[in-house]
């Protein structure tokens, strides 16, 4: 995609719901507010995604693939809290980062409610991953992402119930969870499906 096609099809959506419903894997409301940004890389070659590969030393989702974020803290808004998150864990300067849009709030099983941004990254970069929540810092090809054969749902039995989820894997790196489903919510927005 070009960067017009992708300003086109992200200013092109309803509004966002900010207030996010409760998953189907947390019950009661969510208690903290987060914020992530979905940094889209302007390539020669086409869009690129950054991720993080988390730690695997961490006490919650040690080794899982995320989108650079985190807590909002007090006095912050949501895009500061994206772009300082981004700076911290995988060194990505926001003075290269034009914030472009809000996607749909996902209410995370952790009690999050989560409120991704989307960013479009101009190059060169130097990504250096913080060595203590993030170890790996990564880009996935926003083709690959859009190709609907690299997209795959599984589900796992949890509580009691079977709860769906969706997967993309990218080589040895597995997105799935809340990474995964801000991920989809922008692929149906870029192919015009919502």
């Amino acid at each position: 995609m070009t960067r017009d096609e992708v300003l086109r099809a992200l200013r092109a959506p309803p509004p966002p719901v900010l207030e996010p419903p409760p998953s189907d894997w947390e019950d009661g409301p969510a208690d903290r507010r987060a914020a992530v940004l979905v940094p889209l890389v302007d390539r020669d070659d086409g869009f690129t995604v950054i991720f993080g590969q988390r730690s695997r030393t961490l006490k919650r989702h040690a080794g899982e693939v995320s989108f650079p974020g985190g807590r909002i803290e007090p006095g912050e808004d949501e895009v500061a809290a994206a772009l300082r998150e981004a700076e911290e864990e995988v060194g990505l300067d926001p003075a290269r980062v034009e914030i472009v849009a809000r996607l749909d709030s996902y209410r995370a099983g952790s009690g999050y409610a989560i409120a991704p941004h989307v960013g479009l990254v101009a190059p060169p970069l130097v990504l250096v991953p913080d060595g203590v929540e993030i170890e790996e810092v990564f880009e996935v090809p926003l083709r690959f992402l859009l190709d609907p054969a690299n997209h795959r749902r599984e589900s796992m039995h949890w509580r009691g119930v079977d709860r769906w989820y969706s997967v993309f894997e990218y080589g040895p790196r597995t997105i799935w969870g809340a990474t995964a489903t801000v991920l989809v919510n922008l692929l149906r927005i870029l192919r015009g499906e919502r």
